[in-house]
């Protein structure tokens, strides 16, 4: 499971929701199997979230148009590079499972 967390310039956080729901539409119409993701946008408005849990360890996203896009010009929209980082999920109540 990978955690990635990061800000954006705050005026480039409404248009980074809009990439983010761009891949969450395309991963429910395409569903890509052995994925699970979630996104979060904080309270500050500005830092966003995302929970990526691959089944096999491949990179499902990779193949992904929207995310693509998302990936373009992704780092004029940030204030700082993405925290990643490698987590273990100890429990779940009704969430991730």
């Amino acid at each position: 499971m990978k955690i990635v967390r990061y800000r954006t310039r705050e005026d480039a956080a409404d248009e980074n929701q809009r990439l983010v729901e761009q891949v969450l539409a395309e991963l429910n119409t395409k569903d890509p199997g052995g994925l699970r993701y979630a996104s979060f946008r904080l309270a500050d408005g500005v830092s966003f979230v995302h929970v990526v849990i691959s089944e096999d360890g491949s990179d499902p996203l990779a193949k992904s148009a929207a995310f693509a896009e998302f990936q373009t010009g992704i780092g004029d929209r940030l204030v700082a590079p993405p925290e990643v980082a490698e987590a273990s999920l100890i429990g779940s109540y009704r969430i991730l499972t």
